[in-house]
């Protein structure tokens, strides 16, 4: 349990409600009906991801920068400022390239919570000498996010029934106000002291940054196996589950109820992570759960027609993302010193996008085999990142930094 009336207490409450306010998007459980509503085609919602990544790959070290250099509650509020733009836009784009600019606004705005959050945890962790649970802390933080999919797939779903173009404004509206709300929020944060560093320059700080990843190569493996295996194993999955669970035989108005339950198991897995570490290793949690992935897209991939195979592959993937984030941070941040954490957190952000980047281009070419084929190589791409040998190691490159620091 986390020491109560601390600064790591009261940030992580705070975040814990920025997450259901700001993750709480009314509109998603339709947004591609939605899309087609305005007139989009099928590539121009290909592109959109694209976008969307690309400026989050530009944004990921300017953000960390200016996060280090002035403090994390001014990085989220600048973020968050920009989020609201880039869903006024929805209320009146009909054009792709108002998607695309919407798009561009969102990763642009998610680059500046990027590194940015989990900095602003373990330093506040750190003034209780609680930086060990760190993944406790983004479990709790992270299980925000299922609680605000129950919502949005049960009223977004039941306002838009009828697809009618002035409730997707009454949703998209609903969404703004939430994220308005989730400023007022923000300004709570107490923002760790000493955390901003002004004097340092913004190059100097991306060179400090890389020079922590240089003399600590362990963080370029972490990020490898974390992203392999989440990239396959969850974003890659989420992008065909609908129709994965549709030619397994479910209904359709069934899907909605399978994300409630999916989410309820990523709640409770969340909350749990410090009693998963009290009893197994954090490199062990990631390589049994790397091994389920992996295990659960090759069913997906050999077995997809079978229901009950169909649902526990869905259910089991869950659980997989909700656990391995949490523990992917604990063991990362250990390694990375303080007044360099959000730019050094943004550089290796830059390695998971290119990833991200390289994988949905291989997938491509297995694309015109069906959800199985590209389910199976999703499967080898998981199992690759598994077995990328992540490990803890005594902490010098985190001790020097800080000595030179100080």
């Amino acid at each position: 349990m986390l020491k109560k009336g601390t600064l790591a207490a009261h940030n992580i409450r705070i975040l814990f409600w920025v997450t259901i306010l700001q993750g709480t998007s009314f509109i998603a459980p339709v947004l591609t009906l939605f899309y087609f509503a305005r007139g989009l085609m099928e590539i121009h919602i290909l592109l959109l991801p694209v976008f969307w990544s690309l400026s989050l790959l530009i944004g990921e070290v300017p953000a960390g920068v200016y996060a280090d250099r002035f403090n994390t509650k001014i990085s989220f509020i600048t973020g968050s400022i920009i989020r609201l733009a880039s869903i006024g836009i929805l209320l009146f784009a009909n054009e792709p390239w108002l998607f695309f600019l919407s798009s561009i606004l969102n990763g642009l705005s998610v680059a500046f919570f990027s590194g940015s959050d989990q900095a602003l945890i373990y330093d506040s962790l750190k003034q209780s000498d609680e930086e060990h649970m760190m993944d406790s802390a983004v479990g709790k933080i992270q299980s925000a996010t299922f609680i605000a999919t129950m919502i949005a797939v049960v009223i977004g779903g039941f306002i838009a029934q009828d697809l009618r173009n002035e409730q997707f404004i009454l949703l998209i509206s609903l969404g703004l106000i939430l994220n308005v709300a989730s400023i007022l929020f923000i300004l709570f944060i107490r923002p760790v002291t000493g955390e901003a560093d002004a004097e340092e320059s913004p190059a100097a700080s991306v060179m400090e940054g890389v020079r922590v990843i240089r003399q600590a190569p362990q963080l370029l493996v972490m990020v490898l196996n974390a992203t392999l295996v989440f990239v396959a194993g969850v974003v890659a999955f989420e992008a065909f589950d609908q129709p994965f669970l549709k030619g397994a035989g479910l209904p359709v108005e069934y899907i909605g109820v399978m994300y409630a339950v999916g989410a309820v198991i990523g709640y409770f897995s969340s909350r749990s992570i410090r009693w998963l570490t009290k009893r197994f290793s954090r490199t062990a949690i990631l390589f049994v759960t790397g091994l389920l992935a992996a295990g659960a897209l090759l069913t997906a991939g050999l077995f997809g027609n079978s229901l009950m195979l169909a649902l526990i592959v869905f259910l089991a993937l869950k659980f997989v993302s909700a656990v391995r984030v949490p523990v992917y941070s604990q063991l990362s941040n250990d390694l990375i010193p303080s007044h360099v954490r959000a730019t050094t957190i943004s550089l290796l952000s830059i390695v998971d996008g290119v990833l991200d980047l390289i994988v949905f281009g291989t997938l491509t070419f297995f694309a015109t085999g069906g959800i199985s084929s590209v389910y199976l190589v999703c499967a080898g791409i998981a199992l690759i990142g598994t077995f990328l040998p992540v490990r803890t190691i005594k902490q010098e490159v985190k001790v020097l930094g800080e000595q030179q620091q100080a």
